[in-house]
């Protein structure tokens, strides 16, 4: 399913690409930009991964967003005057940088462009809805089969679970067993 999501979200991405940009390349630890910063830019991570992030008052971080190679970062801030939250580059990345204004004037003018982008804007939020899905359930038997359906029941190679056990919120060893079980 991912992967179709990934195609169906070129369009938007075609669009994007045929617009003026810059490219960044960005070390761990980065911080792209923080809380209540202006938003000037509208990110595409090319590799890598970019959290967004929001610290709570005990100091605590929340990532509201993990954004890796293919994905727009902090999209919704497109409309916004400053950013609701920070970034931090988590590992190396490379990232195309566009002028929020330029992408705000592709969208205002360009209805495909719009359209595309509403069917973005939709699909991120089926997955935030279906991650949040994810995280509620309490067993680790649960949050895999859910993740399994949501991905057309196609568990990726060995060597990329601990992506999997991140994204259903255990630790690698937990789901190490959950699969060895199943077996």
């Amino acid at each position: 399913m991912r992967d179709m999501i990934v195609i169906m979200a070129q369009s938007f991405f075609d669009h994007l690409q045929q617009l003026r940009h810059t490219r960044r390349t960005l070390a761990a630890g980065t911080m792209l930009f923080d809380r209540d910063d202006p938003v000037t830019s509208v990110y595409r991570v090319e590799s890598g991964e970019v959290h967004l992030l929001r610290r709570q008052t005990d100091g605590a971080e929340f990532i509201l967003q993990r954004a890796q190679a293919g994905g727009l970062l902090a999209e919704a801030s497109i409309t916004s005057k400053a950013y609701h939250c920070g970034a931090v580059v988590v590992r190396p990345s490379v990232l195309a940088v566009f002028s929020r204004a330029d992408v705000q004037a592709l969208i205002a003018n360009n209805q495909q462009a719009a359209t595309a982008f509403a069917a973005h804007l939709g699909r991120e939020v089926r997955e935030a809805r279906m991650r949040a899905e994810i995280l509620s359930l309490k067993r680790v038997s649960e949050r895999l089969d859910a993740w399994l359906i949501w991905n057309d029941n196609t568990l990726i190679n060995k060597g990329k679970w601990h992506q999997v056990a991140k994204e259903i919120g255990v630790s690698p060893e937990a789901l190490y067993r959950e699969l060895a079980r199943r077996r």
